[in-house]
Order: structure tokens, then sequence, then C-alpha cells
């Protein structure tokens, strides 16, 4: 059977995804100041980092509109598959559901699922080549629904920033912690939560320990791992994020490693420097 998964540009693809024709990209529009900026192949991370840092005014997102969704689901494909950030951070989740609604109106016999990843950035490629995986397997669609759904609730997503001026921007950080934070050296170590939510596990002076309690996490939490995929995607910061790597798999054994850069909207959220983990 054939397929198609379209991601929401919160979620990086591997080279080898952005060259098969069987995903896709949604593209979120990203607004710095008065500039509106598209987060698709044209994403330049350098230049976006700038003038995020320049302009006094927190970034914003916009999901992708019901309609584009739909277009999406349009394809000649037999199963049809979206996964989106979490619903608890943005509407992209709920806009893909009216873009599936709309889809069906027209066509009532597709296949087509929505899954919430209840993550976003690597969290969301996981969750794509686990349906790639799926569908590779020959399994059913319902099958295949259902044996995702299950990976999204046994993963495990983690971050830490080493930039909190976005959360200052954006009014989840009062300037007097941020100041403080910023003049104590202190990085947050943040996870998410079953629901998708952002939640904060731990802190600690210095971006190097903050990194180091943050694979103590990530180890508590692996389980067993021997069959699980290692992401981490990393903002303008690949040699920290190779060392994260490396600390991982002296203490954990996994199946496979995915390390990709942030598109635009993980760009925006980890700000410069800041490393995401998903297993």
């Amino acid at each position: 059977m054939s397929f198609k998964i379209i991601l929401d540009s919160c979620g990086e693809m591997t080279p080898e995804m952005k060259s098969d024709d069987r995903f896709e990209a949604a593209a979120l529009t990203l607004t710095v100041g008065t500039e509106d900026i598209v987060d698709d192949e044209t994403f330049d991370q350098a230049s976006f980092l700038r003038k995020v840092a320049a302009c006094q005014e927190s970034p914003k997102s916009a999901c992708p509109s019901p309609e584009r969704y739909m277009r999406g689901f349009e394809g000649e494909a037999d199963h049809l598959y979206a996964v989106t950030l979490s619903a608890e951070l943005s509407g992209s989740y709920n806009s893909a559901m009216l873009g599936k609604n709309l889809a069906l109106e027209k066509h009532q016999n597709k296949k087509i699922h929505v899954f919430n990843s209840k993550s976003a950035s690597i969290g969301e490629t996981l969750i794509a080549l686990k349906i790639q995986e799926c569908e590779a397997a020959g399994m059913e669609f319902d099958i295949i629904v259902d044996t995702v759904e299950k990976y999204i609730e046994s993963q495990h997503t983690f971050f830490v920033l080493e930039n909190l001026e976005t959360l200052r921007k954006n009014g989840r950080l009062s300037k007097v912690k941020a100041f403080v934070a910023s003049a104590l050296k202190i990085k947050p170590v943040m996870g998410s939560t079953p629901e998708g939510t952002i939640c904060q596990l731990d802190q600690a002076r210095g971006i190097n320990k903050a990194l180091v309690k943050m694979v103590d996490y990530v180890v508590e939490k692996a389980g067993d791992s021997k069959d699980k995929v290692l992401a981490i995607s990393h903002c303008n910061c690949r040699e920290r994020a190779e060392l994260v790597k490396e600390a991982l798999l002296e203490r954990i054994h996994v199946k496979d490693v995915v390390l990709l850069d942030t598109a635009g909207v993980s760009s925006m959220y980890a700000n410069d420097g800041g490393v995401i983990i998903v297993l």
C-alpha cells in the first residue's frame, strides 16, 4: 500500500526524508517584529537567530491552515498521515484535524489519521519514521495507527536551553528571574509531560552541568533501549550535541541515532545553543 506523511515544520526531516516524495512538510510561519518568515526550505537559521536577538518582542509562530493540510490529504496515496507538534503548544493539530474533515467531505473513503506528537522537533521525526517502519512491514492502516499511538505514549522528550531570552520575551520568565538566571549562569533542564505540555525537571549552574543532568534523566527513562532510536536536535551547536550523544551511548544501547539541526519553529523555542533529546 502507498502512503504519505505530512509533518508540520516543527519536525525536522532527515536528508532521506527530504528526498522521498512520501514525506511532505507543512510550513508554519514565524514572525519576528514586523517580518514574517516561512519555515520551509528557504529558512536561514543564522539570519533568524540574529533577528530574534535584535528584536525586543517575542518571536511568534502561526500554524498551517486547514486548507494546507486538506491539500496534502488529496494525494493518491492509500494511507495518509499527519504528525503535528503537541496540541498543548500549538494549533497545528486542530488545524490538521479540520483539514482531515475537509478532505473526507470530498473523499469519504480516504484513510487519514492525524497524530498529536505530544512532543515537538525531533520527536515528530521519530514518529514519522515509526509510521514508515510500520508501512514497510505491511501492517494494516488501523494497526499502524494503534502501534504509532502507543509509540507516542512511550516517548520521552528532554531539552536544555542555553539562552532564556525567548522565555523572557514571551512572559514565561520574569525579567528578575531571567536576570538572576543569567547572572548565576543557571540553565533549566526541561521535559515533556504525558499530555504534551512543558515542565521544568531540574536546573544547574552552567550549561555543561545542565547537560549532564539531562543525560541522567534520559538514562533513567531509557528502560530496555536496545530497540529504540535515540534522536537529538540542536540549535547552532553541533559539537555540543555530539558530546551529549557520546555521553549517552556510553551508558545506553540503542538501535540507531538521529542527529539533526533544528528547523525554524524548533530554533525559535530552543534558541541559540539549545539541545533537544527524544527517546
